[in-house]
């Protein structure tokens, strides 16, 4: 059981995790012992995620959301299981609970007369200063 809010718990039939060898530094052990985990959590079937929270949760996720609806997670950071275990699981708590919160809708508001006439102003000496470049005439 994972713990995201007080409200919101992740069931362990929901996640898998899998050791695999890990890449770098490790001297003789990094061949013989698998320390980084792939934590696999199955988002789109969760009955502890409402809809809209799942469309944040793919978007958020991006190239870790899967085709069949989970998310998978690699942790190779450090040498040892158990804390490659902790990070992954604390990476996955992040991105579920920035999924909670609904993103503030922008209000969309006009520039002010100011920053037109600046802009505007910018571009016209940008375009005199490009103007001025060119073959000189010999004449």
């Amino acid at each position: 059981m994972l713990l995201i809010t007080d409200s919101i718990q992740i069931a362990d039939w929901e996640l898998t995790e899998q050791f695999v060898r890990a890449s770098g530094p490790g001297g003789q052990n990094v061949n013989k012992v698998a320390t980084a985990v792939e934590l696999r959590f199955e988002a789109a079937r969760s009955p502890a995620l409402s809809p809209p929270v799942k469309a944040r949760l793919k978007r958020l996720a991006g190239r870790r959301w899967t085709k069949d609806g989970a998310i998978v997670i690699q942790c190779d950071q450090t040498r040892s299981q158990a804390r490659n275990r902790e990070i992954a699981r604390e990476r996955l708590v992040e991105l579920v609970r920035s999924a909670l919160s609904t993103p503030k809708r922008r209000i969309a508001t006009r520039p002010t007369k100011g920053s037109v006439r600046r802009r505007l102003d910018a571009k016209t000496a940008r375009g005199t200063v490009k103007s001025l470049r060119g073959k000189v005439d010999g004449d």
